[in-house]
């Protein structure tokens, strides 16, 4: 293998931050949802959702459009123009006196989260020789894991000390830090050949489609699944899906090349990100929830317990991707998978209404296992056959349809969950979820066991 220069792994380290920050906002947030809803008045499951949901949304909207960006005026310029607005953003949400102006917040953290996803990733591939690429999104996956592990701990001191604003307020100093490193760090790059007359308005169109599919979801039970407002928003969503996919078909240059798709990898690791998406977040982000309000743990209780998953999965994504670089994505997604079928059935057969610590941690350790195996390696299974030359625009995309699979996927288990009036019907709405969760699992354990090419495998048989 090639050797990795010292500018590569410096590069690494500024561009993780992009990751650390958003894994640990989402687990935090995922703890602090109970006191955000008690403290801003006028706050429903529903409206809760958003919280998380308009992140991924506005994300998902935009990160195609921040990649050309990054490819036509600098990857540089834009990661840290992205840092800027995700800190402002953070402090607007810690400081939000209601539901509208939280979600609001969140929106423009976003803005600032897709201006980081593809200008980071595109410098650290530019900065990695090809042949350790795997390697470096193991590892930037995995401070992703790091954070995640860290989040519930350091959410739930400041949870307990400072309120649920402080969960924002923490990724100032955090982005503050990374501008100034990556000021000396990061090389600047641009794209070669990148297009001047790109289409700016098709992928937004989609990604607000996603939107009001999910804003039917949501709020289906409320409106009435078969009134105006509910069908219309389904209807509202398809069409501007189908205007998507026709924009990209017509456009001189489109945001997304629609030809990416006919790359099986890259088709079927984004089909992989979709399954694996509702099996993780369809159960991380409620769970704390139940943790709390049927057990009846403190915040700082759910906290410590909650983060042994994503400490496992910090542990094992570095080793995963290095392997990865020998045998492939698929067969270590292929075991990814089984972890999270068996940690899903695991709490399905043993999570009552009593608490129990050594029940959750067998399931959430299962589960943490499968997302050390799932996060970085979807990402490697999808851009592994894809040309150095697209890499911003398939990263990018890979990344869009990612934070929509997010979305849908935590929309699903608010709607599943509803609002259950005892433990009992809350047992029971969260076991519907874990049916949910586990059979996306399985969907995985088919696709990267059957389906997905295994190339790699084959190759390393053949030659011994």
């Amino acid at each position: 293998m090639e050797p990795v220069p010292r500018s590569a792994w410096l590069t690494l380290g500024v561009v993780s931050v992009a990751v650390f920050m958003v894994a640990m906002e989402l687990t935090i947030i995922a703890l602090a949802l109970p006191e955000i809803r008690d403290s801003l008045s006028g706050t429903t499951p529903a409206t809760l959702s958003w919280v998380v949901s308009a992140y991924a949304i506005v994300v998902a909207a935009l990160l195609l459009l921040s990649g050309w960006l990054a490819d036509r005026y600098g990857r540089k310029r834009v990661f840290r123009t992205g840092l800027t607005l995700f800190a402002l953003g953070s402090v607007a949400a810690g400081a939000s006196g209601s539901i509208g102006m939280l979600i609001a917040a969140r929106g423009l953290q976003a803005v600032g989260g897709s201006m980081q996803y593809p200008a980071g990733l595109a410098l650290l591939l530019d900065a990695f020789p090809r042949s350790r690429h795997q390697t470096a999104i193991g590892t930037w996956g995995a401070m992703g894991g790091l954070a995640a592990g860290l989040g519930p701990a350091l959410g739930a001191v400041l949870i307990e000390a400072f309120g649920w604003r402080a969960v924002f307020y923490v990724n100032v100093p955090v982005a503050l830090g990374a501008l100034v490193a990556g000021s000396y760090v990061l090389v600047e790059s641009t794209g070669k050949n990148t297009a001047t007359g790109v289409d700016a308005i098709g992928v937004p169109l989609a990604s607000i489609g996603v939107g009001a599919m999910i804003l039917g979801l949501v709020q289906g039970e409320t409106w009435g699944w078969g009134t105006a407002a509910t069908v219309g928003s389904f209807a509202a969503g398809a069409l501007l899906i189908a205007a998507f996919a026709l924009r990209s078909l017509r456009h001189p240059a489109p945001l997304f090349d629609l030809s990416l798709l006919r790359i099986r990898s890259f088709a079927l690791g984004n089909l992989g990100s979709l399954f694996f998406s509702i099996g993780f977040f369809a159960l991380l982000v409620p769970l704390p929830t139940f943790i709390q309000e049927v057990w009846g743990w403190s915040v700082l209780e759910t906290g410590l317990a909650y983060s042994v998953g994503p400490l496992v999965s910090f542990l094992i994504a570095p080793q995963a991707g290095r392997l990865a670089d020998r045998i492939g994505n698929a067969p270590l997604l292929t075991a990814g998978s089984i972890c999270g079928v068996a940690g899903l059935v695991w709490l399905l057969l043993t999570i009552s209404t009593e608490p129990s610590l050594p029940h959750l941690l067998v399931g959430t350790v299962l589960v943490g296992a499968a997302a050390g195996t799932g996060f970085t390696q979807l990402v490697g299974a999808a851009l592994c056959d894809i040309p150095p030359a697209r890499y911003a625009m398939a990263a990018a995309g890979r990344t869009t349809f990612f934070q929509l699979s997010v979305a849908f996927a935590i929309a699903v288990a608010f709607t599943v969950i509803g609002e259950p009036e005892s433990a009992a019907d809350s047992l029971a709405a969260h076991n519907t979820a874990w049916i949910l969760c586990a059979a996306a699992y399985f969907c995985n354990l088919v696709l990267f066991s059957i389906v997905y090419p295994q190339r790699r495998m084959l190759d390393l048989v053949r030659s011994r």
